[in-house]
């Protein structure tokens, strides 16, 4: 790996050194999810703060458009596919479905019997899906105060994925629960994670072929479901400066050109191609953690969050310094976009 600038937890350090636009104005605690609606440049924040905030960007600016509260921090988000409704999920055990377009009220549709950390909406199925510290997943008719289908999990949910027909789960005790959606109360495949420590985040391939999945050990896995494709698998390090080790926290794919973008505790976001295994672009790092990110719909925008995650514990929180900053990069095409190869399987 490159070597990169050294990571700092005060505000001596630089919270934008890759000159992003910034979003204003910043949530008032640390960021725990960003996403963009499918249809527009929507971004939706949630935060510890208890909050959810929409922002219009345009151009190389951003406009707030509205919010709407929870009890509790809230730690999830997601849109309905066709970009008017915002469902988001947290501490306080529910998901609030907000017609965010049509300026409706926030109503609870969803809850557990622990916090949620999980949301996605299923499109072909016309179902939200959430997981919780709970242990289970659960299927929910936004217009039926039962879920359609609780399915128990191993352990509690940290992280989840959609592409349908495939979804994955990361769980405690580094399983991962692969589902076919087309079959979805039964298993089709649990897998223990090829990494050794504890999962922060999944992301299933644009192909539905198979996943990544990134852990608290600066490391991401990339892993295939078909048996005779696991000669394909293989996991890199990434988000490590030395001796020192940082969580990888986001993994998303690009829309358009299916390389991917990482996020990590170290505060750097780095762009890769699984295929050809090379890392396209190392940015400069932040002065403080990337707990989240994400590419608006058509891949021209890659949304991140700067702030402190709690990583180093509560001795190195100083709310004085302690600023979060949400950040827009515009990804030239030539840090997103798979390098060119040559022969045989040669490359460039």
């Amino acid at each position: 790996m490159a070597g990169l600038s050294g990571f700092s937890t005060g505000a001596a350090g630089n919270p934008n050194p890759n000159k992003s636009v910034e979003v204003t104005p910043s949530p008032n605690d640390s960021v725990s999810s960003l996403s963009f609606s499918p249809k527009g440049n929507y971004l939706v924040a949630t935060s510890w703060d208890n909050q959810v905030r929409c922002w219009e960007v345009m151009g190389g600016s951003s406009q707030p458009k509205a919010s709407i509260s929870h009890d509790q921090p809230v730690l999830c988000s997601a849109w309905k596919d066709d970009g008017t409704t915002v469902f988001s999920g947290g501490c306080d055990k529910q998901v609030k479905m907000w017609p965010l377009m049509s300026g409706g009220q926030a109503t609870t549709v969803a809850a557990h019997d622990a916090p949620i950390k999980e949301v996605a909406w299923i499109e072909q199925m016309n179902l939200l899906v959430t997981g919780s510290w709970d242990k289970t997943l659960r299927y929910w008719d936004t217009r039926q105060a039962q879920p359609v289908h609780t399915q128990q999990l191993p352990e509690r949910c940290y992280a989840l994925t959609v592409r349908y027909p495939l979804m994955v789960v990361g769980t405690a005790d580094r399983n991962l629960i692969v589902f076919n959606l087309q079959n979805p109360q039964t298993e089709f495949k649990r897998v223990v994670s090829p990494l050794k420590y504890q999962t922060r985040c999944v992301a299933a391939f644009p192909d539905q072929q198979g996943f990544l999945v990134g852990s608290i050990e600066g490391r991401v896995g990339v892993q295939h479901l078909d048996d005779a494709q696991q000669s394909k698998n293989f996991t890199f390090k990434c988000h490590r400066e030395g001796t020192e080790i940082y969580s990888v926290n986001s993994l998303n794919f690009h829309p358009v050109h299916h390389t991917f973008a990482t996020a990590g505790s170290d505060g750097a976001f780095n762009f890769w191609d699984k295929d050809s295994k090379q890392r396209l672009k190392a940015m400069s790092r932040c002065s403080s953690p990337i707990p989240c990110s994400t590419f608006n719909h058509d891949g021209t925008i890659f949304a991140y969050a700067v702030c402190y995650d709690w990583s180093k514990g509560a001795e190195f929180h100083n709310p004085a310094t302690s600023k979060t900053h949400i950040y827009l990069h515009n990804p030239q095409e030539s840090e997103v976009k798979p390098k060119p190869r040559v022969g045989n399987g040669g490359r460039k």
